[in-house]
């Protein structure tokens, strides 16, 4: 039976231990990319792939600001969208096989479906407060 543990942080959400999971699956793949590819493919799949978290991170300390909260989730979706690109050149161009490819986009798609719930229901994350009340001198 799995308990429902109060999230506290970014590090307790399942999305950015996925995405957290996607990114080293995403670097370990790319080891085996040709030297050539090294300032190009291989930084920029790398990269793309340690945004996903990074604005997951981001966006959780900007829960009190909806909108920014929101801009820095879909932000994550975008890098995520970037990566899955970078993941279909890099099977075109025979630096992985189908069965790689599939597997880690299937990651990755995972990763998408729980971005895209949180995107969906994003009032519940933020901190909700009172304004602040102003006071008269």
């Amino acid at each position: 039976m799995k308990t429902n543990k109060l999230v506290t942080n970014y590090r307790d959400l399942e999305v950015y231990k996925a995405a957290l999971s996607f990114q080293q699956a995403i670097f370990k793949a790319s080891k085996k990319f040709p030297r050539e590819e090294m300032f190009s493919l291989t930084d920029q799949i790398r990269r793309s792939s340690r945004s996903i978290g990074a604005n997951i991170a981001e966006s959780w300390a900007k829960r009190r600001y909806q909108a920014h909260f929101l801009s820095k989730l879909t932000d994550a979706d975008g890098e995520l969208q970037e990566t899955c690109h970078w993941l279909r050149t890099a099977y075109l161009c025979d630096y992985l096989t189908e069965d790689e490819a599939t597997a880690l986009a299937e990651q990755g798609s995972e990763v998408g479906n729980m971005l895209g719930s949180m995107i969906a229901n994003h009032e519940s994350f933020c901190i909700h407060q009172p304004p602040p009340k102003h006071h008269r001198q």
